[in-house]
């Protein structure tokens, strides 16, 4: 059984222009931070923003915030629905999607289309908080609309390869340069000889999730308790190639608030080998460039711990850690450092739970060494795992650690939206 998408109706904001799309648009509701979401819900009364990340009041009689923040959600789309901001296509489509890095890094294609959540083909490879995924549901339960693509990295072929190029023969339909200078090309493809070869095509392939556990996760659940509604068993996916032409795998950092580094420290010795790491200065421009330096070393092993100022590296795990992976888990899964990192370091020696509030996660080295100081805590940081790591764990069907990969570049939220109905 391979993927199965399928093209749909999408919901598009009615002003196409770069400069309409760049003010309304927004990064992954998971890698906003507050004040990023304030940011953004400044920049236009109309940014998708007020629909991925809602805000509300805390309520004094302590009703589910999640399912308030929903209804508002719901509200202001449908707010949105009736002053004609977004509009929907009259016709099924897919849309390919080209993200352009600025850096002279090669571009990656796929499409977008509604994938179905039931069948073997879609391959986890992460944890999920359940909280998280219960607000995703909650919300994606109050729209009736995927407001913004899961990632799928598939298998390559060669066909769908081909496809994709003459796809991009025509102008584009939607174009937009996010914040970090990625441009986002996006062609709306309704030909439909044209559309049954792309769907044969990736219907040979599976797919490993890049980007959306959490999300894909919670459209499953909201299918479960939707009874058999229109487009309850389908989650709108970017569907992206596994190697050229896809997507790269960078690393997801941790810091663990209020904890000083010399007592982290204390509590790693038990079980690696400790080696503090010169740095040029004491502040934290200097921390990032030696960390930087660090990871991009290819002869260095294990992972830092730094609080802003100062780096240690951990290394050479002993038998006692080592022994705290589960050893009835995949091989491929027990050699990764996101695994000891969590099961070794964090469970057996810092005795530290893994909930948000005692591992928050960094998207950046720049972010966990501003997050270790600004919460008086420690810095994890961990290599990348490779693209073939990732699809290994998967298709032994075992799971990392939620947030141990960031697969970039990330599709724009608000360029494209899926109703569930048709």
């Amino acid at each position: 059984m391979g993927l199965e998408v399928r093209p749909f109706r999408a919901l598009t904001y009615r002003r196409h222009h770069p400069d309409d799309l760049a003010r309304v648009s927004s990064p992954a509701y998971d890698l906003v931070t507050s004040a990023g979401r304030d940011r953004l819900a400044e920049a236009d009364p109309h940014n998708i923003v007020r629909l991925i990340l809602p805000h509300v009041e805390p309520d004094p009689g302590g009703s589910d915030g999640a399912a308030r923040s929903a209804d508002q959600a719901a509200e202001t789309l449908e707010r949105w629905l009736a002053d004609g901001i977004l509009v929907r296509d009259g016709q099924p489509a897919l849309w390919l999607y080209e993200m352009t890095p600025p850096d002279g890094r090669p571009e990656t294609v796929g499409w977008l289309g509604a994938v179905a959540t039931g069948s073997g083909a879609v391959l986890p490879h992460e944890d999920t908080y359940p909280p998280a995924v219960e607000g995703r549901r909650a919300l994606l339960a109050a729209t009736a609309t995927d407001l913004e693509p899961i990632v799928l990295a598939h298998d390559p072929d060669p066909e769908v390869a081909d496809l994709t190029g003459s796809a991009r023969s025509a102008a584009p339909t939607l174009e937009v340069q996010d914040t970090e200078g990625v441009r986002h090309r996006l062609w709306r493809v309704t030909d439909r000889p044209l559309l049954d070869r792309v769907t044969a095509a990736l219907h040979r392939t599976s797919a490993v999730i890049a980007d959306g556990h959490h999300r894909f996760a919670a459209a499953r659940a909201h299918a479960r308790g939707a009874a058999g509604a229109p487009g309850s068993d389908a989650v709108l996916a970017l569907v992206t190639p596994m190697g050229p032409g896809g997507l790269r795998v960078a690393a997801i950092h941790r810091v663990l608030p209020d904890l000083g580094l010399d007592r982290a420290v204390a509590g790693a010795t038990d079980g690696f080998r400790v080696r503090e790491l010169p740095t040029a200065g004491t502040g934290p421009d200097a921390v990032v460039v030696a960390i930087d330096r660090w990871l991009a070393a290819s002869g260095e092993t294990g992972f830092l711990l730094i609080d802003g100022r100062r780096l240690v590296q951990l290394s050479e795990p002993s038998a006692a850690v080592l022994g705290a992976i589960p050893t009835e888990a995949p091989d491929a899964w027990r050699g990764l450092d996101v695994v000891l990192a969590h099961h070794g370091l964090l469970g057996h020696l810092l005795h530290r739970a893994d909930d948000p509030s005692s591992v928050v996660v960094a998207h950046s080295v720049e972010e966990a060494v501003r997050t270790a100081l600004d919460r008086r805590g420690v810095g994890l940081l961990l290599r990348a795992p490779s693209p073939a790591d990732v699809a290994a764990v998967a298709r032994a069907g075992a799971r990392m650690p939620r947030k141990s990969t960031l697969f970039v570049p990330k599709p724009r939220t608000g360029l494209v939206l899926r109703p569930l109905a048709d």
